[in-house]
């Protein structure tokens, strides 16, 4: 009761925050805020839970429960998760919407939630295969937008990797830390016991899912798919120290992808024909995603610039004109006013100039 008297103190300041943050969004970004407030409401009872999220037992054969799979994404059953995916989901819309579009954005929505929910309930029909405890199948209950959350943090990982977040003793913590860093607290909260068992799985699977289609099969502007960069590999989430295993086994699983049709084939081309060496073109790079890059990186220049020519400008000193006067001199002309006094050319000077 506490809490709820509380909370309906600060109603006022958070809807007017909330304002802020969805104002100029798109209508699919409201929509999508709109249904996680409506399924909070909805999760004080255990049988609308059990029909609007996942359950593995019930999304396998033979009850196919299909449905679940599109829809446990808007159901969460703690509030502070509620206020987390509508942060989230304002900032895309205020951040990642604006360079992909609305389409895309529902789209990566769509693609990343529905590959969460296969591949978490994979894992738990694993873990039932290892185990037998059906409790795996039928007690568990997939929901929540953590998955989605995860493929936001890649997303931004991709748009703006070098952006420093914070500065901390032990190094800088910037954008391309941050999905793995965030696993790791997922892991903590649900050891602690903030979150539930599934949120780890599905923050993982998040983050497997929006990789992969973000590196492989997004679909730009100019023609192209995916991401091909080199600061957006696999191994790129990791520390520097353990990049280079985690780079060797990411490279025999993607070949295996590759394999099953699931990944492309990355195909470079050599053009031997040139006298000075070898020149490597990536034909599925993303052009417009590099200028778009280049641009970000120029802006942040010119901020740097704008900044330091202030300090230089105070660090000038002025120098004296002329060369520094006696005391005697300085308190005459403290007393008399300055005149001027010009000098008499001889005419006869002036002729001998002139010759």
């Amino acid at each position: 009761m506490a809490m709820l008297r509380a909370l309906s103190r600060n109603i006022p300041y958070l809807k007017q925050q909330f304002g802020a943050l969805l104002g100029n969004t798109s209508t699919s970004v409201k929509f999508i805020c709109g249904v996680v407030l409506f399924s909070y409401g909805l999760s004080f009872s255990e049988e609308a839970v059990r029909v609007i999220s996942v359950t593995p037992g019930y999304l396998m054969p033979s009850s196919f429960w299909l449905w679940t799979a599109f829809t446990f994404c808007f159901m969460e059953i703690h509030f502070w998760e509620v206020l987390v995916d509508i942060v989230t989901v304002g900032l895309c819309g205020k951040l990642i919407e604006p360079l992909w579009g609305q389409m895309e954005m529902m789209t990566f929505f769509a693609i990343v939630n529905f590959g969460v929910a296969v591949i978490t309930t994979a894992f738990y029909f694993i873990l039932y295969c290892c185990t037998f405890n059906a409790e795996y199948l039928f007690s568990v209950h997939i929901h929540g937008l953590a998955g989605y959350i995860a493929g936001v943090c890649v997303a931004v990982k991709q748009i703006m990797p070098d952006l420093v977040i914070i500065k901390t003793p032990l190094g800088k913590l910037s954008n391309r830390n941050v999905p793995l860093t965030v696993f790791f607290f997922s892991v903590l909260f649900k050891i602690v016991g903030l979150v539930d068992g599934t949120y780890p799985t599905m923050f993982f699977s998040g983050l497997i899912v929006s990789w992969i289609y973000l590196r492989f099969y997004q679909k730009h502007s100019n023609g192209t798919r995916g991401d091909m960069a080199d600061y957006f590999t696999f191994a790129s989430f990791f520390p520097n120290v353990i990049q280079p295993p985690i780079a060797v086994l990411s490279n025999v699983v993607h070949t295996g992808l590759v394999k099953i049709g699931i990944c492309r084939k990355v195909i470079r081309k050599f053009d031997m024909s040139n006298p000075t060496g070898v020149t490597v073109t990536v034909p599925i790079a993303d052009q417009h995603d590099m200028e778009r890059r280049r641009q970000i990186a120029l802006k942040a220049l010119s901020e740097r610039l704008s900044k330091s020519a202030p300090q230089k400008q105070s660090t000038k000193t002025l120098l004296p004109l002329h060369a520094p006067s006696t005391s005697k001199q300085q308190t005459h002309s403290s007393n008399v006013t300055p005149q001027v006094q010009l000098s008499v050319i001889p005419p006869n000077l002036i002729q001998k100039t002139e010759e």
